[in-house]
């Protein structure tokens, strides 16, 4: 386990190559932390544990992990069939502060512009404390990528900055989905409605679909 944040790229990196192999037990022994039974009431455990694991500052700030170096984290699970077991949360969305927003200063852009990416098994066979991690890498979404994910951001943002929340869909967004994130439908947060005027909505996130997360893993390992 790391103390301090990396202070470079280099040193990220380092740091990353040493979890690769290991288990999630493992991990969170070195860590200190109880490593739950299964993920199903806890999805970001994951993320939570390697990014403490290797030291990253952000917490809960609305920035990169790797707040010194502009590196975001990204845990994947990874199905034996080699395909992404779910969509990947980027951040969750502020719904009462969409007005004006502009991609290059949004949080998605930020969080999305350089990834650590670390895969590990999402094998149901596997007891969770036995699954291994694979091999983290570095990534940049190339010019095409930036174009799709500019494109889907906008078109949600219309949507929510317009108070039309009851026409977003899991289904719009080639690369870049809205999903709902509250624990059920009785858990509500500030929102703007479509005159303009207070309302409250379900809290919702951005997400990464599987089929781009599985473009990545192809452009690196194969």
């Amino acid at each position: 386990m790391f103390l301090t944040a990396p202070l470079s790229e280099n040193e990220l990196t380092t740091r990353a190559k040493t979890i690769a192999g290991a288990s999630l037990g493992e991990i969170a022994l070195a860590t200190g932390l109880l490593l739950p039974k299964n993920l199903l009431r806890d999805k970001g455990y994951i993320g939570r544990l390697i990014e403490i694991y290797l030291g990253a500052t952000a917490g809960t700030r609305p920035e990169p992990d790797f707040t010194e170096i502009g590196i975001e984290l990204k845990t994947l699970p990874v199905k034996p069939n080699g395909r992404p077991a779910e969509s990947t949360h980027i951040c969750s969305i502020s719904l009462n502060k969409l007005a004006g927003s502009l991609w290059q200063r949004s949080l998605v852009f930020r969080k999305l512009n350089r990834v650590l990416w670390v895969p590990f098994e999402a094998d149901k066979d596997v007891l969770l404390c036995d699954r291994k991690i694979g091999m983290p890498f570095l990534w940049t979404p190339s010019d095409s990528d930036i174009i799709v994910l500019k494109r889907d951001w906008e078109e949600h943002m219309e949507l929510m900055s317009t108070g039309n929340f009851s026409l977003l869909s899991s289904l719009q967004g080639e690369y870049l989905q809205v999903r709902p994130k509250g624990a059920n439908a009785k858990v509500l947060t500030p929102s703007i409605s479509f005159d303009g005027s207070p309302s409250r909505n379900l809290p919702r996130g951005f997400y990464l679909r599987p089929s781009f997360t599985k473009k990545i893993l192809e452009s690196i390992f194969e």
